[in-house]
């Protein structure tokens, strides 16, 4: 595909994108996504707003010219690689590692990001179209580790809110009619809904409670049934692994707070006398 289709082609898909995204429609991708190279202050602003260190893994989808893993290594030592579908821009790229100094700390791969493994991965950096996001929503919230950090250049992933987004400037962007990009950024929240099994601190005895937890990704609500009544969650908050939530037990507030772990919570609740309390949570059907 020459250069011109290929810019009319990512004009037309940017303009279908909202339609797309609004109906939640996932359409397969095309066999190619157009290069378009992310400016180097958007780059900044992407690992900025990750809060990228040197003890992560970072893997970027469409690397492109490897900018963003190469900029990475260079200034925060972090390891990681970048895919690509394009031979001659992997190639570039680890020819621009290598010219860094940091081609034994990244690497770039031809390979179809779809099938990528990305388990191992603590940051997630992409500049992709909206359908090629919606495709990849899935494989996100299955194999990545909650706490993971998720950013994209310009376009969002659906119903999937991100938990910030920035406007940078962008001088000399190629495409758009604003010198400017949309950074957006995700903390990839851990499966928390369903049934849980918990004891609650109660005038200096214990009392047995349910909790059923809706979660719809990052945000949740959720009833406690305990002695034959069903509370309303208040104060909900979910961020990776770390979970709160309170609610009002007789004239009392308990307040609880978590990480979600391998079919359990374990973290304190707190009451209104001041006293805290070690807590936990089973999910219904795991193990004790």
């Amino acid at each position: 595909m020459n250069a011109l289709v290929r810019l009319l082609s990512f004009f037309a898909l940017c303009l279908a994108g909202g339609v797309a995204l609004a109906a939640e429609e996932i359409k397969p991708p095309s066999e190619e996504t157009p290069y378009v190279q992310t400016p180097q202050p958007v780059v900044d602003a992407m690992l900025s707003l990750a809060g990228v260190r040197a003890t992560d893994f970072l893997i970027d989808l469409g690397s492109g010219d490897g900018r963003i893993v190469v900029t990475a290594a260079t200034r925060f030592g972090v390891r990681g690689f970048g895919v690509d579908y394009d031979p001659r821009l992997v190639k570039l790229a680890t020819e621009n590692a290598k010219k860094a100094g940091v081609d034994d700390r990244v690497r770039f791969v031809q390979e179809d990001l779809f099938k990528t493994d990305l388990h191992q991965a603590t940051v997630i950096t992409m500049y992709l179209l909206p359908e090629y996001n919606l495709n990849l929503r899935g494989r996100f919230l299955q194999q990545l580790r909650p706490g993971t950090r998720i950013v994209s250049h310009d376009y969002g992933m659906g119903e999937w809110q991100p938990d910030l987004s920035i406007d940078v400037p962008a001088p000399g962007k190629p495409v758009g009619l604003r010198q400017e990009s949309k950074v957006l950024f995700w903390i990839v929240p851990a499966h928390f809904g369903g049934k849980w099994r918990m004891r609650v601190p109660s005038g200096g005895t214990w009392k047995d409670a349910v909790i059923d937890i809706d979660q719809r990704f990052q945000e949740f609500s959720g009833k406690v049934e305990m002695g034959g009544k069903s509370i309303e969650l208040e104060r909900p908050f979910l961020r990776g692994d770390y979970v709160s939530f309170r609610f009002q037990n007789g004239k009392s507030m308990v307040r609880f707070q978590g990480k979600v772990k391998e079919g359990r919570i374990v973290g304190q609740a707190a009451t209104e006398d001041g006293k805290e309390y070690r807590w936990r949570a089973l999910r219904l059907g795991a193990g004790s």
